[in-house]
């Protein structure tokens, strides 16, 4: 099943947190900060027809998103969030 956003939504899946400190301690999981890197996994049909926009982000990028906003979906085993374009703050190169 895929998922296709509507409007200028994009759907993002987050990437895995660090389980070390830079120290070397390895952190349990109630520890771990929420991870603000995820990739891009589909845009919507507002960002693809906006000429501007689709300069912005596409599929496969990895972006920073600002925390707390979203929508959590778990989809095929695997979880999902469906965002606004204005949640994504930075392209990670």
């Amino acid at each position: 099943m895929n998922i296709k956003p509507l409007g200028d939504r994009v759907v993002i899946k987050m990437l895995e947190a660090e389980e070390k400190t830079q120290s070397g301690i390895v952190l349990p999981g109630t520890a771990k900060e929420k991870p603000s890197i995820a990739e891009v996994v589909a845009v919507g049909t507002g960002i693809l027809n906006d000429e501007e926009k689709k300069e912005e982000i596409k599929v496969g990028d990895k972006v920073i998103i600002a925390k707390y906003v979203g929508t959590e979906i778990k989809m095929d085993g695997n979880e999902f969030t469906v965002l606004a374009l204005k949640d994504v703050l930075a392209i990670v190169e």
